[in-house]
């Protein structure tokens, strides 16, 4: 029953309970995006461990390859993928997930240059403050669109994962295609999220319905 960050629920659907899913459907129609249907059911997991993390949640610093690896074993399509990561277009990074883009040696030249010079503004004390962070869409962060597949194609993509789809070639087609049709965008999250309400359902015996979300319940069920 536990609800989380939306963008980071939009990749732990598979582990989570059908609550939260649903929270996620009500906050996307809130901000102007698709309805999509929830199956109720999901049970919450009987552990929670943060090394389980890192394999099953994207990086902002992974490949493309890499990220498909991850979706392509619960059944996605790239196509899927690239629909997913256009969650994008609402939420927030904080600075040091895509910092390296902007200062040092190994900054990012391909970031809009305007776009940079604000972020170098924003994130300057980062390191001594790292509740800092950027809207995920600069453009129209408050609203469920598809102005982050726009954004992509002018240089104003956050983190470097973003900047990839553009960049790759598998990827790009998909990206041109939802910047310029946002039905085809709606209408692949929306077949895309039903998708993931179906993957890795916990049977009998495998999962619980928590009476509080940061507490299990302790029974055996």
């Amino acid at each position: 029953m536990c609800l989380s960050r939306f963008v980071l629920l939009i990749f732990l659907v598979v582990v989570l309970p059908a609550v939260s899913a649903d929270a996620t459907r009500d906050l996307v129609t809130m901000v102007g995006g698709p309805y999509f249907d929830v199956k109720l059911g999901r049970k919450d997991g009987l552990e929670s461990k943060a090394h389980k993390v890192q394999g099953n949640v994207p990086m902002p610093n992974q490949t493309v390859h890499d990220i498909h690896g991850m979706f392509k074993k619960n059944g996605f399509s790239l196509r899927e993928m690239v629909a997913l990561s256009g969650a994008h277009t609402i939420g927030f990074s904080h600075c040091k997930e895509f910092s390296d883009r902007l200062f040092g040696s190994k900054a990012d030249p391909e970031i809009n240059p305007r776009f940079a010079t604000a972020l170098k503004g924003l994130c300057k004390n980062h390191t001594v403050d790292d509740t800092i962070a950027a809207f995920n869409d600069v453009m129209t962060p408050g609203k469920f669109d598809n102005m982050y597949f726009k954004n992509l194609k002018r240089g104003l993509g956050l983190l470097a994962s973003d900047h990839l789809l553009i960049k790759n070639n598998s990827t790009k087609p998909f990206v041109e295609l939802y910047a310029t049709n946002e039905k085809a965008f709606f209408e692949d999250f929306a077949r895309a999220m039903e998708k993931m309400g179906t993957v890795g359902v916990k049977g009998d015996g495998e999962g619980e319905v928590r009476r509080r979300c940061d507490h299990f319940n302790n029974l055996n069920v």
